[in-house]
């Protein structure tokens, strides 16, 4: 925002209020804005309406006493009172080239600023269950979460990135034992599968190499295995809205019996080696397909390592008079902080529950000190929030400190036909496999050019096209074209200067030109305004209109010419696009190619 309008406008205040046209405790809520319409000015203030009442005046009569109040600056031309009571700034002309020192200053960091210097933020994504590749939705939390961390540290922020890995539930308990029935299968015994276990090929290759390291020495009698067992689902024909009807059968039953079995069959040592495995092999293929996307963590949390935290939340909240007991389990008063019903922490089994956990790993992150958190959950878990909240209030913490952002569900299409997936049956689309068809850039910018609530019919056909419509492809070659603009300079044997083109930038006098520079001036608060708000795709939209403004400037004016110093003006807004474009870019995670 322009520090000489907002001194201006402060001073002015002052004096209204001194005079007495102003309660001497009004708040200065005005929004000082840039124009949409160079016609209206460089800057626009609502000030006169929002104080108004306040004054007792009429919006447009306040508004010629704050004009009249504004001291004299240079690097104002003009000041015009428009509409219901706006205030219209016009920057003189050292002013609004101003900004092109300014960029060729700042280089790489152009638009960075350091408002929450000092500060630290924990931002928690993706965190998927380690029970398989990564699949088209967790792309999206990824390359969000990512472009959300960078953000904020392109605002100052210190910023941790961190995955939680549950590691210790019972969907880890469904692939260990998915891949002791596999090992099984590769040892020559004949069973039926179930239903509710992982079905991928990729247990089968996880099994293979426990075979190849340890041979037959895990291998009990399948029957044993299903010993006793509740029999699994069985299917009949689906219903009118597509979904099967059960015959008879419970596939949650039938694996926790299987999970019982192969747990007493293998004993403690023998199943860990089924889960450590699985869970190894996982997630290391997790990182590695995170790492290829561009997406790193500071911090892989086990919540493995939560046991002893979990007993000291119970331990503060039972201290605290929010736990009891009810039907032999233990339950947390959430409803005393505004959840919709008490939540089990802890089952009559003695077990503890993913809520225990998830209170148990809240606690940790507000014991490590961070001044913000953010979660970033999939849609699916909303109602998680209140609950969560609920237990950073008990615990004697502020829940304002966490800052809940929820991704929603990712749709892919083909040829205008929708590609389906599902983790269990392995029939899914891998983030990898996405990568691989449209390409990191691609991926990055789409996942997050919609608000993270918004439903993504991501268009693969869409992604890969080289045309103006494909957003991606377009912002890249107005980066790539600039720099085949000064190859071209090159190749005649001239030579881009800048202080020459900074002399003559007066020269930029077409309508588009001034556009252009009120851009290249919007973006520093294009990219606050995305990091405060967590939302990448404003900074998308940004560059989407930058690029077209470029693209139809370029198309229509000549930049290389016998007028050189108009040349080198020409040359010079370019060079700030490129700059621009580039920075942009690799805060959303995509390259900045200078050939396409």
């Amino acid at each position: 925002m322009n520090s000489a309008i907002q001194s201006a406008l402060e001073t002015a205040i002052s004096q209204l209020k001194t005079d007495g046209t102003l309660p001497a405790d009004w708040q200065d809520k005005s929004s000082l804005s840039r124009t949409k319409d160079r016609n209206h000015g460089d800057f626009a203030s609502n000030i006169a309406m929002l104080a108004a009442k306040a004054a007792g005046a009429k919006p447009r009569d306040l508004a010629e006493k704050i004009v009249g109040a504004l001291p004299t600056s240079d690097s104002i031309l003009k000041v015009e009172i428009a509409g219901p009571g706006f205030i219209n700034f016009f920057l003189n002309d050292d002013q609004r080239f101003a900004i092109l020192d300014q960029i060729a200053a700042g280089g790489d960091i152009y638009g960075e600023n350091k408002l929450n210097a000092g500060k630290t933020v924990q931002v928690e994504f993706v965190s998927a269950n380690p029970t398989s590749s990564l699949h088209v939705g967790h792309g999206r939390g990824a390359a969000y979460g990512m472009t959300v961390a960078r953000l904020l540290e392109a605002t100052g922020y210190q910023v941790q990135r961190e995955y939680y890995v549950n590691d210790a539930g019972r969907q880890m308990d469904i692939l260990a034992t998915s891949t002791y029935l596999r090992y099984l299968e590769r040892c020559g015994q004949t069973l039926t599968f179930p239903q509710n276990a992982y079905k991928g090929d990729y247990v089968y290759d996880i099994a293979q190499h426990i075979l190849d390291k340890h041979g037959k020495v895990f291998e009990r009698a399948a029957a044993d295995v299903f010993n006793d067992v509740p029999a699994d689902v069985v299917y009949g024909e689906k219903d009118s809205e597509g979904n099967p009807t059960i015959l008879s059968g419970d596939k949650e039953k039938h694996i926790d019996g299987l999970i019982q079995n192969s747990q007493k069959l293998l004993g403690a040592e023998g199943y860990a080696v089924f889960h450590q495995q699985a869970l190894n092999e996982i997630l290391d293929d997790i990182k590695d397909d995170l790492g290829e996307f561009g997406v790193h963590f500071d911090k892989w949390f086990s919540e493995a390592t939560l046991k002893d935290k979990i007993t000291e939340a119970l331990a503060i909240l039972q201290d605290k008079g929010f736990l009891y007991e009810k039907d032999s389990n233990i339950w947390f008063r959430s409803t005393d902080f505004g959840d919709e019903k008490d939540r089990v922490v802890q089952r009559k089994n003695g077990l503890t529950t993913y809520f225990a956990a998830d209170i148990a790993y809240h606690l940790n992150k507000y014991q490590r000190g961070f001044d913000h958190i953010v979660d970033i959950w999939g849609a699916d878990h909303h109602g998680y929030i209140a609950r969560v909240k609920a237990a950073i209030s008990a615990l004697g913490y502020d829940p304002e400190k966490l800052t809940v952002l929820l991704v929603q569900f990712v749709s892919l299409w083909r040829s205008g036909v929708a590609v389906q997936m599902s983790s269990r049956s392995g029939s899914f689309v891998t983030l990898r496999e996405l990568r691989q068809e449209v390409g990191n850039d691609a991926a990055r910018f789409y996942y997050v050019m919609r608000k993270s609530v918004q439903h993504i019919d991501f268009d693969l056909d869409l992604a890969v096209s080289q045309s103006k419509d494909n957003a991606v492809y377009y912002i890249q070659y107005a980066h790539a074209r600039v720099h085949r603009m000064l190859e071209k300079v090159a190749s005649l044997g001239l030579t881009f200067d800048a202080k020459v083109g900074r002399a003559a930038a007066s020269r930029l006098v077409e309508t588009v030109e001034a556009e252009l520079l009120a851009k290249l001036a919007a973006y520093p608060d294009v990219l606050n305004n995305s990091a405060s708000q967590h939302e990448p795709h404003q900074l998308g939209n940004y560059l989407k209109e930058l690029a077209s403004l470029f693209h139809g400037w370029y198309n229509e004016h000549k930049v290389i010419g016998d007028d050189v110093e108009l040349m080198q003006a020409r040359l010079l807004l370019s060079v700030s696009v490129r700059q621009v474009i580039h920075n942009g870019l690799l805060l959303l995670g995509v390259s900045a190619p200078v050939s396409m």
